[in-house]
């Protein structure tokens, strides 16, 4: 077989959970679906835990594995370092890749306070190498025909944006603790969910000046483990509620829970302008409604249906209807770092942008704290 000249793009990926996968998968996609401008190679996986390291890295393609983080990021064929750990673990390990000149794809949220996101960024600044936070969900085609509308003035003058991400996994107070559960580690439902909406406001409606908040720990301790009669104090919030002054002179609302009952993947939004309405809701990714002012008795929304005049859809497939899914939009985001990589793209949220989601979520939490408006400018 004849060598490729393309060039190399070795690929370490940390950390073997839903996200891991994930990940791999959608590395492996991205070589099936596009003509890639790299030679794309899976080359090492890490895992504390030796053994799953090992099965992993075999099951998912990888070469080798790695026990230990640290041995991944030393590899001198690894160029890029993909974390998915919990969060705390973000900032030791994007650090140190950042120091030895790894680009970085780190999941969200970028880090577990706004000083470490700081340093996170600086750091990257210095390297001077590609970074990409894993804010995936606004990868969707139609996020991006939304974008589109809106910065075309199709909806008019942007006037309100109404946005929720609920989900009910922590529903059950016997739900039991996990490290989400730490705000050394997490950081609550509006870290963990909270986040990916933050992320879609900006990107869809620009800076967010002011904030008042407000949130809440409902379930004040939960099961140490599954069953146990122990149990351990929670001090996160199960969920938050906002309200925005943007930038460009909308108001809007915000809100997250993880305790939600009926919602799985409930990040939705509603954008109205003085001419017409989008809605979005991410359990229904592969519809966008949209409405617009017209004559009387004929007004409605309309359903715009995913297809291939998205021409990311049309990457998977040539008819519309047939529905893109999570692991698409993961594909998406990995297509999009590998342009990026090439110089060909600076398209998907860096290090940068994921700072300034930081610095809203941190006005959140003291605005919430405060009971005041807090300008965002001010974190």
């Amino acid at each position: 077989m004849r060598e490729s000249s393309l060039p190399d793009l070795g690929v370490g990926l940390i950390g073997t959970g839903f996200m891991g996968r994930s990940h791999a998968l959608a590395f492996h996609n991205a070589r099936t679906t596009f003509d890639l401008p790299v030679n794309l190679k899976l080359l090492a996986l890490a895992d504390a835990d030796p053994a799953r390291a090992a099965r992993c890295a075999t099951s998912w393609g990888f070469d080798r594995s790695y026990a230990d983080w640290q041995q991944l990021i030393s590899d001198p064929a690894v160029n890029l370092v993909a974390i998915t750990t919990p969060n705390h673990l973000h900032f030791p390990m994007a650090m140190a890749a950042l120091e030895a000149g790894k680009a970085v794809y780190c999941e969200k949220p970028l880090a577990v306070s706004l000083e470490q996101a700081r340093e996170m960024h600086s750091a990257a600044q210095s390297a001077g190498v590609v970074t990409r936070v894993g804010y995936n969900y606004q990868h969707n085609p139609l996020i991006g025909l939304a974008r589109e509308m809106i910065q075309s003035g199709e909806l008019g003058q942007i006037v309100s944006f109404q946005g929720e991400f609920s989900e009910d996994f922590m529903g059950n107070p016997q739900q039991p603790w996990s490290w989400r559960c730490e705000q050394a580690h997490a950081g609550g439902a509006l870290a963990d969910l909270g986040s990916h909406l933050l992320a879609m406001a900006r990107y869809l409606m620009g800076d967010v000046d002011a904030v008042c908040a407000d949130s809440q720990t409902v379930h004040a301790q939960r099961p140490a483990t599954q069953g146990s009669q122990a149990h351990r104090p929670i001090a996160v919030d199960d969920h938050t509620y906002a309200l925005l002054r943007f930038a460009n002179g909308a108001r809007g609302t915000f809100g997250t829970s993880w305790l939600k009952h009926g919602y799985k993947n409930h990040l939705s939004f509603e954008i109205s302008g003085t001419l017409g309405t989008l809605a979005f809701d991410q359990e229904r990714l592969n519809e966008l409604r949209l409405y617009r002012s017209g004559a009387p008795g004929r007004d409605g929304f309309q359903r715009i249906l995913a297809g291939p005049a998205q021409p990311e859809y049309a990457a998977f497939c040539p008819a519309p209807g047939h529905q893109l899914g999570y692991n698409e939009l993961k594909t998406l985001e990995v297509h999009a770092l590998i342009q990026a990589l090439a110089g060909n793209s600076s398209e998907g949220p860096d290090f940068a942008e994921a700072l300034e989601v930081e610095r809203l979520a941190t006005a959140i939490r003291v605005a919430a704290k405060e009971m005041r408006w807090v300008k965002v400018s001010d974190s």
